[in-house]
């Protein structure tokens, strides 16, 4: 416990260095905004490190789902900021009580939207982690609960603000690539046959129906928490929802076009084996590999990932490679963007990665601009509307990989046409005493 303490003061220490030389349009300095954290974990207390390195707000409250977790968290901010956060349980006791202005969400995507909801409607902004929901609707009631309520919702999206992602686009949108016809996007990683994990008790410490919520509750397993529920189904959508939902972002990003028209996927676990689920032990449900495609007006874009065999045949194993009549521009992650012109004779162009260490994100940027949007002053780079329309593409990747074939999407209307089966699978039941948001 001690030595994560001094990580996170460490880590925050330099957070606080750099979060000074970013400007925040204006915004009253000693403006301090009573901040709740939903989601204590190491992903949950990176952002909340940000937002203390701000100097702008106060940390009123603390929950997760384990208390084990609730208590080094408080600590931890105690010991950095002298704030004495309130810790809870259950976000609605929080935020009854506490009422606070920002809320942090970095809970399991399976949540994302209930709490979302519930905190705008309860008055507070929210910075809420990617993707915005784990179904179609939720994302669509979040947005619609977030544009009722007037509060501001910024989402995860940290690519959309570092440095190296906005200069590599602005190259792209500058015409230096041609016309793009294809683009190709990317995450891959080692792995091989996955053998089941034994099942054991839930911590004492751990409420683990509540950590389950509205998802089905499966057996606690070591392997689904911490961290690995991204790869259930249950709770997150493989690795096309994690990984791919950055890339697809910034596709978007790009272009003009707001959705697709068609969307096709498919995967296995060829590799990692079938899927196991019993009362001893169980595996991740996860394809291990998959390939999605998404038909656009003017170009056609095609996410894949590999969870085995690394990816060493190649010069990049993580990004985006856009495919023009001039070149091959790849926007990655720590290897910066890099354009490979048509002619062998023009010289390749570079720009190294510029990033915040340990972890490789830019949060103490997005959360700047989070800031900016409270106070009137800026559009939030990666709001809700934005997010949300982001977010939708792999959701809609995960349903073609269910009903095995490609569906037809009316993005006007947000809806799949001439498929009920598919349809259906843009919601999906919760778990009583649990109730799905309206849209």
């Amino acid at each position: 416990m001690q030595a994560n303490r001094r990580q996170f003061l460490k880590s925050a220490a330099a957070a606080s260095l750099v979060f000074n030389a970013v400007p925040l349009l204006g915004a009253d300095p000693g403006r301090k905004y009573r901040t709740a954290l939903i989601g204590s974990g190491w992903w949950g207390k990176n952002i909340l490190k940000e937002a203390m390195a701000s100097g702008r707000v106060k940390v009123v409250a603390l929950c997760d789902a384990d208390s084990t977790v609730l208590e080094v968290a408080a600590e931890q901010v105690k010991d950095l900021s002298g704030d004495q956060p309130k810790t809870y349980r259950d976000y609605r006791e929080l935020l009854e009580k506490e009422k606070p202005e920002i809320v942090i969400i970095a809970s399991p995507d399976h949540w994302h939207a209930l709490q979302t909801i519930a905190a705008v409607q309860a008055g507070a902004h929210v910075f809420v982690e990617k993707p915005t929901g784990h179904t179609v609707n939720e994302s669509r009631a979040m947005l619609k609960a977030a544009q009722a309520s007037g509060r501001v919702v910024q989402v995860g999206l940290h690519r959309r603000i570092g440095p190296h992602h906005v200069n590599g686009m602005k190259f792209l949108k500058s015409g230096a690539v041609g016309e793009v016809g294809m683009v190709r996007l990317f995450a891959h990683g080692g792995g091989g046959v996955e053998k089941p994990n034994l099942n054991s008790p839930a911590p004492d410490s751990m409420d683990w129906n509540l950590w389950c919520g509205p998802a089905p509750l499966r057996p606690f397993n070591t392997r689904i928490h911490p961290g690995g529920w991204r790869q259930f189904l249950d709770y997150g959508n493989g690795q096309l929802g994690d990984w791919g939902v950055h890339w697809l972002d910034q596709v978007l990003w790009w272009s003009e076009e707001k959705y697709p028209r068609r969307v096709y996927s498919t995967g296995s676990r060829s590799v990692a084996g079938p899927a196991v689920l019993n009362d001893k032990e169980q595996t991740s449900d996860a394809p291990d590999h998959q390939v999605a495609v998404y038909d656009f007006e003017k170009f056609t874009c095609v996410w894949e990932h590999r969870r085995f065999a690394e990816n060493n045949a190649e010069k990049h194993k993580i990004g985006s490679y856009y495919y023009g009549t001039k070149g091959t521009l790849h926007i990655g992650w720590r290897d910066g963007w890099t354009f490979y012109p048509t002619n062998s004779k023009d010289p390749i162009v570079h720009e190294d990665s510029q990033l915040q260490e340990p972890d490789g994100h830019n949060l103490k940027l997005l959360w700047a601009d989070f800031l900016a949007s409270i106070a009137g002053e800026a559009k939030g780079v990666a709001n809700i509307e934005i997010a949300h329309r982001s977010s939708v593409l792999p959701l809609l990747g995960m349903i073609s990989l269910r009903v095995g074939r490609s569906i037809q999407w009316d993005g006007a209307a947000e809806q799949i046409l001439g498929d009920p089966e598919a349809s259906k699978l843009l919601s999906r039941p919760y778990r009583g005493p649990w109730v799905y948001p309206k849209v």
